[in-house]
């Protein structure tokens, strides 16, 4: 069986009894980084062999775990937060279905939910984006977004916020309310709510450290 298991976005309180009894029932660990994965196992006194799958692993080594999952219990994790959410767990789902292997989801902690429940935006119609491309297709997605009538979600990293901000003021507005969430479920957990215009001013005097999740 393969077992998507949820781990915390930051906040290791937010581990769930069921992905750990999961994680400490597998045979073996996939995850994106060995020694991030490791080190969260260690602060959970679970000791288990880990093989990394991340963005640049091929659809080859997908097929040669997933067959280790047809008589083993197989656990995947990401480095934070919900697996399938902007990482390479998908190919892992694909091939197991055409394997005909079990899956299961342990849900748990996701930015993206968390960012937007947080967000005092709208709920009932929203998309998540991920991370925007870095050039090709980039400004056609964004001038796509000008008429929106959904709420969006997307993830940036912080050397990239000012320039997507900036990006984003073309497509709309210099008063278009935004939110940034930022260190989430960390002691310094932040929702910025206001204007692109206000906004990338504070960008400019770098405040916005770690992973970013827009919402707007």
């Amino acid at each position: 069986m393969l077992s998507l298991v949820s781990t915390p976005i930051w906040n290791l309180e937010d581990i769930t009894l069921r992905a750990l009894r999961t994680l400490r029932e597998a045979d073996l660990v996939i995850c994106e980084d060995t020694r991030h994965s490791g080190t969260l196992l260690k602060h959970f006194e679970i000791s288990k062999p880990l093989q990394s799958f991340h963005s640049h692993s091929t659809r080859e080594q997908a097929k040669k775990l997933v067959e280790r999952a047809q008589n083993e219990q197989v656990a995947y994790i990401s480095d934070a937060g919900t697996p399938g959410i902007s990482d390479p767990a998908y190919l892992l789902v694909q091939e197991a279905i055409e394997q005909g292997v079990k899956i299961e989801v342990i849900p748990g902690a996701s930015a993206l939910l968390t960012g937007l429940i947080g967000s005092g935006l709208h709920m009932h119609d929203f998309r998540f984006l991920g991370f925007l491309p870095l050039k090709k297709g980039r400004q056609t997605l964004l001038k796509s977004l000008k008429d929106k009538d959904y709420t969006a979600i997307i993830y940036e990293s912080p050397h990239r916020i000012e320039k997507t901000l900036s990006e984003l003021s073309d497509t709309f507005w210099s008063d278009y309310q935004i939110c940034l969430a930022r260190e989430l479920t960390k002691i310094h957990e932040t929702y910025h709510r206001d204007t692109l215009e206000n906004l990338q001013k504070e960008a400019k005097k770098g405040v916005f450290r770690w992973e970013i999740v827009i919402i707007f």
